[in-house]
C-alpha cells in the first residue's frame, strides 16, 4: 500500500480526538512472577532515537511510542499500525514525534508526522498479524528527523530468542523505561517477551538487539497484551521487510 497522507489536524473535535488516542496505547499481556519488572530508562544517544507520539504537541495527549530507522529520505519512524490507524477512529491526525522526551523536556524538538504504510489487512480490518506502521515525518527546522538523532537499521528474518532491549514510555510517565529481555516465539507470525510495567502508551516500542537493529515492536495480538506482564510483536519476517520497501519507494 502506498504510504497515505495524514491530514493536517483540525482544531475542532481535537478533544474527542485525543480521548480516543488515549485508548490506543495498550501493550502487554499477564505474565509470570518469575518475569523482571522494566526500569526507569538512563538517557543516550540510542535511546533518543526512540520517543513519544502526541496530539499536536509533545506535551499534548499521548498516543503511544515509536523510533527511528534509518531510511533513504531520513524521515521514517516505525511503531505498530494501531497506534496511527484503526478501525474505530481511522486515520488519526495531528501526531507529532517527539524524540528522547524526558520530564517535560524535549532535547530535539518535534516531528509532525505526515504520511503513514500500513499493510492493506491491517487497513481492510485491523488484522493483528499486521500491526505495525511506517510513518515519515515532515522537516522540523530544517532537518530531517535521522539528521538530528540518527536511525537504527530494520532486522527482518532473524527468528525468535534474541536478547533486546524494549525501551518506551508509558502514558502515565514523563520518563522512558526499559527492559533486557529475551524474545519467543507465540505462534508463526507473533512473538512475545516477558517483562512487567509496560502499559498504555507503551505500543510501538521498539525490540532492539545489541548491535541495533529493531527486530520488533509492541503491538500485534491484543494490541500489544491486555496486561503489564507480557508484550507481543507481529514477527519480522517478509511482510515486514515488503512493507518498509513500500513506505521507502
Amino acid at each position: 500500500m502506498a504510504p497515505r497522507p495524514v491530514p493536517p489536524a483540525r482544531a475542532a473535535g481535537a478533544t474527542a480526538l485525543a480521548a480516543l488516542l488515549l485508548t490506543a496505547g495498550t501493550a502487554c499481556g499477564s505474565g509470570s512472577d518469575k518475569a523482571p519488572n522494566a526500569e526507569v530508562a538512563q538517557q543516550s544517544a540510542a535511546r533518543d532515537r526512540i520517543g513519544t507520539l502526541s496530539v499536536h504537541s509533545a506535551q499534548g495527549p499521548r498516543s503511544c511510542t515509536a523510533s527511528v530507522v534509518r531510511s533513504p529520505a531520513r524521515n521514517l519512524l516505525v511503531t505498530a499500525a494501531h497506534c496511527v490507524q484503526n478501525q474505530r477512529v481511522g486515520l488519526l491526525d495531528g501526531l507529532v514525534f517527539t524524540p528522547g522526551y524526558r520530564n517535560g523536556y524535549s532535547p530535539y524538538g518535534s516531528w509532525q508526522v505526515q504520511s503513514i504504510t500500513v499493510d492493506p489487512r491491517w487497513a481492510s480490518d485491523d488484522d493483528p498479524d499486521y500491526d505495525v506502521a511506517f510513518v515519515t515525518v515532515r522537516p522540523a527546522d530544517g532537518r530531517e528527523v535521522e539528521d538530528a538523532v540518527g536511525g537504527n537499521p530494520l532486522g527482518t528474518g532473524r527468528g525468535v530468542g534474541l536478547a533486546v532491549s524494549v525501551t518506551g514510555y508509558p502514558n502515565e510517565s514523563d520518563e522512558p523505561i526499559t527492559c533486557a529481555v529475551r524474545t519467543s516465539s507465540q505462534s508463526a507470525t507473533q512473538e512475545r517477551f516477558d517483562c512487567g510495567g509496560y502499559t498504555d502508551g507503551t505500543s510501538g516500542s521498539p525490540w532492539v538487539t545489541g548491535d541495533g537493529a529493531v527486530v520488533g515492536v509492541i503491538g500485534g495480538l491484543e494490541e500489544g497484551g491486555d496486561t503489564p506482564g507480557t508484550s507481543y510483536s507481529v514477527a519480522f519476517d517478509q511482510r515486514v521487510a515488503d512493507l518498509y520497501r513500500r513506505a521507502t519507494t
